[in-house]
């Protein structure tokens, strides 16, 4: 479903009445406008669904790698920076990392893909437990393996800037899928590489 910008802009400008301001002041005017050409870019992923989001990412490379018990190769790319808006206050979720790890099965996924589709999971109105879920639901479609972790950390507007104010808060999440979830051994691992390059 492609975004309403004219609804966004009407409403955008009835806020602004709420909120005791003109909106036809010299600094508003345009403010409705500016705000839905903002809301298309910034929640893109709406438009979406995980489904084809793997559609529009589904490049992998076929590559001669199985797993066995001895061979616990993993990829992982960490450090990935998204931004995205909680769906209770669409405050923004910032400063945010997310690490994505998978062991292949014959197909490895290019990298930069891995971090598309991290940047289009967050153009959502979103919680930060189903972003790790969205990108390892995707990885999984993508890479046709079981296996995959999600980490993200990030800063949450609702936390810092109203309410409690707890300007330094942190939230840290993980998705685990697979021997990820299974494997101690493979666990360990993970968090291993994960915390020693902090």
């Amino acid at each position: 479903m492609a975004i309403d910008k004219k609804a966004i802009e009407e409403h955008i400008r009835g806020i602004l009445i709420a909120l005791g301001e003109n909106p036809d002041r010299e600094g508003l005017r345009e403010t409705p406008k500016r705000v839905a050409n903002m809301y298309e870019e910034v929640f893109e992923g709406i438009s979406y669904t995980n489904d084809d989001i793997a559609g529009m990412f589904n490049k992998t490379f076929e590559e001669d790698i199985s797993l066995s018990e001895e061979n616990k190769d993993i990829v992982i790319v960490r450090d990935i920076e998204i931004f995205s808006h909680c769906e209770h206050h669409i405050a923004l979720m910032y400063n945010m990392k997310v690490t994505v790890a998978y062991l292949p099965n014959r197909k490895i996924i290019g990298l930069s893909k891995i971090a598309r589709i991290a940047d289009m999971v967050g153009k959502r109105l979103q919680l930060q437990e189903r972003i790790g879920s969205d990108i390892a639901e995707i990885m999984q479609k993508i890479t046709e393996t079981e296996d995959v972790a999600v980490i993200i950390e990030g800063e949450h507007a609702c936390m810092t800037t109203r309410g409690i104010k707890k300007i330094n808060s942190k939230t840290v999440t993980t998705t685990l899928r697979g021997k990820f979830n299974t494997d101690p051994f493979l666990n360990n691992k993970l968090m291993m590489l994960y915390y020693n390059g902090k």
